[in-house]
């Protein structure tokens, strides 16, 4: 099969709908609008949640607490998931992608202490709890916070 042998399958292409074209037409005067009314007019359309002058949804819910635009989300590893490495291995945030450990990275990797790490790492991530820390350094390794 060639570009130019290329043909639309059978129904799937409908002709336009010729609107205001003489009443015989079949949508020709209100050109299927109706007889008056806001949406009869040009440019007669309401606002996106606009219902009809009741308050609309948005309004009605209640709003809590405070949404920070600057809150730094991070994403989180655990020290028992680090063991899959080999000693003496210097593991950053691509290799942690890598591994399929993070998704995705956001505003950086926050290492926690859950879990028991056995072997002798050099780490380099965003953030690290001091339970996670002094785990890193007592298993012989090493963790730098960038």
């Amino acid at each position: 099969m060639k570009l130019h042998e290329l043909t639309p399958s059978e129904g799937s292409r409908h002709s336009i709908k010729r609107l205001g074209r003489g009443t015989s037409s079949g949508q020709g005067k209100t050109a299927g609008r109706g007889t008056k009314g806001q949406l009869a007019r040009q440019g007669g359309k309401t606002r996106l949640g606009f219902e009809g002058g009741q308050m609309p949804l948005f309004r009605r819910m209640p709003k809590r607490g405070f949404n920070n635009i600057n809150r730094k989300v991070y994403a989180v590893v655990n020290l028992g998931d680090l063991n899959r490495f080999d000693d003496g291995t210097e593991v950053n945030s691509a290799m942690l992608v890598e591994a399929g450990l993070v998704k995705n990275e956001r505003d950086g990797i926050k290492l926690l202490g859950n879990g028991q790490l056995d072997k002798k790492l050099s780490i380099k991530v965003a953030k690290a709890s001091k339970a996670a820390q002094d785990a890193v350094v007592a298993a012989g390794g090493s963790i730098e916070v960038i």
